[in-house]
């Protein structure tokens, strides 16, 4: 009869999930009682491609005593043994691969001297015809992908860090003064009607009073927890551990052929948003990263975006920062109601930050692989991979991946006092920067020559004057003589005889013809006449423009003997207005258009200066996040102080500085720990119904428009030499929504160029921005109100709630306690306000037990790493209620060998 081998199927190594990578395979071999004695040991032939692990690894598995587990000496069988225990059949178990696949197996049995002797079998169920090889249910070849060891081999591993967080929730039923006359100014009656007076007393307790009773009505309902002054937080550590590596996918595949070497270069960079270039004279280049997480650490990542989280109230507590997260009202008294509520909200934050910030590190990782010859650059890795095989060799680039687990622990639980304060951050300061612009450099351009006016032209005139003798005895030209009586143009000479036509006459008015008049001259006057001696005396010239000529009068005359007498004048021309004009033309057109590249070039500089700023302003260096909660958290509790009623806070006039009323507020609450949350849910970039943007608007920080330059007109300089906030100014759009014309939509619209990073949150909303701060600052500046959370110091409950109920009155706490599930049973038939004193009876002997609640919230600290069954259960305090596991590149990798079937393409 032949032996039957039967594969009995894999089952899971002990205290390994069903998904685990390894699993017990098992075999059962049937024969004879001859055939299959006590003690006879079989043996399976494997292909020398599937990994079996060594039995003796797995101690306290039974499946696995007794199995023997070697391979051929060439490589190419892995051999897996079993004894049996009986006569008649041998059961062979060994650990491998849970991928299965098929291939050929042989059949052996040990002979004395443990010789093998291969022997013919059937496989069951399937039969067929005996033989001595058979194909089988196998292993996968090559060992599986191997994701790290399970968690319980990392019992007692510290954490290499943490992060504390919690979560308030206000408690519901106490209506407080402070915010019930929040609500005063915009109610009619009864609600108008109400004073702080009114918050006390038994009408208060019970609500009977009209206008406490329509108050409760109207927001107990859906503002029930803002109407409260006080609420619960608690405290929540998350704590990350180290456990072991292993290798990811392949990031890339090198071929070295036999006897041959490759040189590879890894260059690891990350994933970036923006980057920056600052070239030196020396010409060196600095570049700085930006990217959406720069941390490589899932705990640095969860840090990180806690810091930035802006919806996250902030605490010191311990000297800690710790981060706030606000859940609902509860209506709830109970702690241990609070803390399931509150391990509720954390378990699906924390869980949803650190896969996010998990997959933004994966994202972050980029590997480049270069196969070069000569390698210069000395910030890379490099690697050198031999064969020193006669074969081609494979080898895979993998990734080395981290395995870091998260655990969340309840550490706490704080009766707080919460209290609404306006304007918040109204009066804090914002950082001016200092910025100089300089004038623009108008050596470039030259000054045009400009044209003189034309002047009067001095025209050098002569001409002769004849004696022209009409009657008389004077033909020697010697005699004197005076105009004619009766007719100015004739020179009269009278003689002795006094006889009739005897007198000598000359003639005494000439018309000379003058020069051509020079073109763009008009005349305008004679000047300097020169007589050259001659006893001549004229009459005023008188100039004819029209016929260009000039009439001569003589008024006395004595021609010496002479025939002719010889005169130079100077005719003196004026420019006419045409001239004028022209060269004024000309001086005008060529001022233009230097004044046009003067325009240009200031135009330029004015925008250049607005871009520089911008870049100025988006680049400014932010302050510290710690400093910043600090100012805040001073500025709250100096408005908190001055916000207290009267009786509990001194008045302005009477000059008195309040040191003991703070006092007495630290002695009740520790200040260290406030924590304070803007309103998420309105923000106010300006005053309550403001109007409508128009061309009018400026925005928070306005810059002037770039005006298109006009020739002659100065272009507005920058304003100031300080830079207190982001640039805006108003555009104008056109909007169709209809058939009709388009209308003009306004919108105040801040700057941005491609230097500049992306505006700060809030650029869009009209928000004041600080430019130092962060997103945290700016919606603190622009936020209507802010909910002030202080908790009470442990052990100072019942004396807190005494003082609060002096200040806040006690509205409401005279009401019947609703008891919830899981309320303790002493809840039962009691008032909001005596359940409350339970309440802070109880946090006050949890503080007098101070050294238990210690231990008990520091025992990871203490014990280490304690798998948590299930991955989690429900909170209770002090307990570790949440864990997972996330995997996280690295940026080494590492090369491996392998070797791929040619036939099924599968690895070997």
């Amino acid at each position: 009869m032949a032996y039957t081998v039967t594969f009995l199927g894999t089952s899971s190594l002990p205290g390994t999930s069903s998904g685990s990578a390894y699993r017990i395979w098992s075999y059962k071999v049937d024969g004879t009682n001859t055939e299959i004695p006590t003690g006879r040991r079989m043996t399976l032939a494997l292909p020398g491609s599937v990994a079996v692990l060594d039995p003796s690894a797995f101690t306290g598995v039974d499946a696995l005593n007794g199995m023997l587990v070697w391979r051929s000496p060439d490589g190419n069988l892995q051999y897996v043994a079993g004894k049996a225990s009986g006569t008649g059949s041998v059961t062979i178990a060994f650990v491998a691969a849970a991928h299965t696949s098929s291939a050929e197996v042989q059949l052996y049995k040990s002979t004395p001297g443990n010789v093998l002797v291969s022997v013919p079998f059937v496989v069951a169920p399937d039969g067929g015809s005996e033989g001595h090889t058979q194909r089988l249910v196998v292993p996968a070849a090559g060992a599986p992908a191997f994701t790290g060891r399970p968690l319980y081999d990392f019992t007692g591993a510290l954490p290499y860090d943490s992060e504390l967080f919690g979560v308030y929730q206000p408690l519901s039923g106490w209506i407080g003064a402070t915010a019930g006359m929040s609500a005063v100014p915009i109610h009619g009656a009864p609600i108008a009607n109400l004073t702080r007076a009114h918050f006390q007393g038994a009408q208060a307790l019970t609500l009977t009073n009209a206008g406490l009773k329509a108050l409760s009505d109207r927001y107990s309902v859906g503002a029930g927890g803002a109407l409260s002054p006080v609420g619960l937080v608690n405290l929540f550590r998350e704590y990350f551990f180290e456990f072991d590596n292993f290798l990811g996918t392949p990031s890339g595949h090198i071929w070295v052929s036999p006897g041959g070497s490759v040189e590879v270069v890894e260059s690891s960079t990350r994933r970036t948003l923006v980057e920056k270039v600052v070239e030196q004279s020396e010409e060196t280049s600095r570049k700085s990263e930006e990217s959406l997480t720069e941390q490589t650490d899932v705990s640095d990542a969860v840090k990180e975006e806690n810091s930035n989280d802006t919806k996250l109230g902030v605490s010191a507590t311990g000297g800690v920062n710790a981060k706030i997260y606000h859940a609902d009202a509860s209506l709830s008294f109970s702690t241990q109601n609070t803390v399931k509520r509150g391990a509720e909200t954390t378990h699906k934050r924390s869980r949803t930050q650190t896969s996010k910030v998990t997959s933004e590190i994966k994202r972050n990782f980029k590997t480049t692989f270069r196969t070069v010859t000569e390698s210069t650059d000395t910030s890379s890795r490099r690697y050198l991979l031999q064969n020193t095989t006669t074969e081609l060799v494979n080898f895979e680039l993998r990734r080395k991946m981290r395995k870091v687990g998260i655990q969340l622990q309840h550490i706490g639980t704080r009766l707080c006092w919460q209290i609404h304060l306006p304007d918040p951050g109204q009066e804090l300061g914002l950082g001016d920067m200092v910025h100089v612009v300089p004038s623009p450099d108008l050596s470039s351009i030259q000054k045009p020559e400009r044209i003189p006016e034309p002047a009067s032209k001095d025209v050098p005139y002569h001409f002769e004057m004849t004696f022209r003798h009409e009657q008389g005895p004077d033909d020697e030209a010697e005699e004197t003589y005076l105009p004619e009586p009766g007719n100015d143009c004739r020179g009269l000479h009278d003689t002795p005889d006094y006889l009739p036509g005897k007198d000598d006459i000359i003639q005494f008015c000439f018309t000379k013809p003058l020069p051509p008049v020079p073109e763009g001259y008009t005349f305008s006057k004679v000047h300097s006449l020169d007589k050259h001696g001659a006893q001549i005396e004229f009459a005023p010239f008188t100039v004819d423009t029209a016929a260009n000529t000039l009439t001569v009068k003589m008024t006395y005359a004595n021609f010496q003997g002479r025939t002719s007498l010889p005169f130079d004048l100077t005719l003196v021309y004026e420019p006419t207005e045409a001239a004028k004009n022209k060269v004024k033309e000309l001086n005008d057109a060529a001022q233009a258009e230097y004044q046009k590249e003067v325009d240009r070039l200031q135009h330029e500089a004015y925008g250049e200066a607005v871009r520089e700023r911008l870049r100025l302003v988006s680049s400014m260096r932010p302050r510290s996040s710690e400093d910043l909660r600090s100012e805040e958290r001073r500025w709250v509790f100096r408005k908190l102080i001055k916000q207290l009623p009267p009786g509990h806070y001194p008045t302005t006039t009477t000059g008195h500085t309040p040191y003991l009323e703070a006092e007495q507020i630290q002695k009740f609450f520790d200040v260290d720990e406030m924590l304070y949350f803007v309103a998420p849910d309105f923000w106010r970039p300006g005053v309550l119904n403001a109007p409508a943007p128009s061309e009018a608007s400026t925005g928070r920080y306005p810059v002037r428009s770039l005006p298109k330059p006009v020739a002659g007109t100065p272009l507005p300089t920058l304003a100031g030499q300080t830079v207190a906030g982001w640039y805006s100014r108003a555009d104008v759009y056109k909007t169709v929504s209809s058939p009709l014309p388009p209308t003009e939509e306004w919108r105040v619209n801040y700057l941005i160029s491609e230097q500049t990073v992306p505006a700060p949150l809030g650029s869009s909303l009209g928000w004041l921005i600080q430019i130092d701060a962060d997103e945290r600052r700016n919606e603190f500046l622009n936020a209507a109100w802010a909910k002030v959370v202080m908790p009470i110091r442990p052990g100072q409950e019942q004396a807190a709630i005494a003082w609060l109920k002096a200040v806040e009155g006690e509205a409401g706490l005279g009401m019947s306690y609703t008891k919830r599930d899981d309320d303790p049973d002493e809840y039962a038939g009691k008032t909001v306000g005596q359940v409350l004193d339970l309440l802070a009876g109880h946090l006050r002997s949890l503080a007098q037990e101070q050294f238990e609640t210690t231990l008990a919230a520091e025992k990871v600290f203490e014990h280490g790493f304690d798998p948590l069954a299930g991955g989690f259960r429900p909170a209770a305090p002090y307990q570790v209620f949440d864990q997972w596991v996330e995997v996280l590149p690295t940026d080494q990798v590492v090369a491996v060998s392998v070797k791929y079937d040619p036939k099924t393409g599968q690895q070997l």
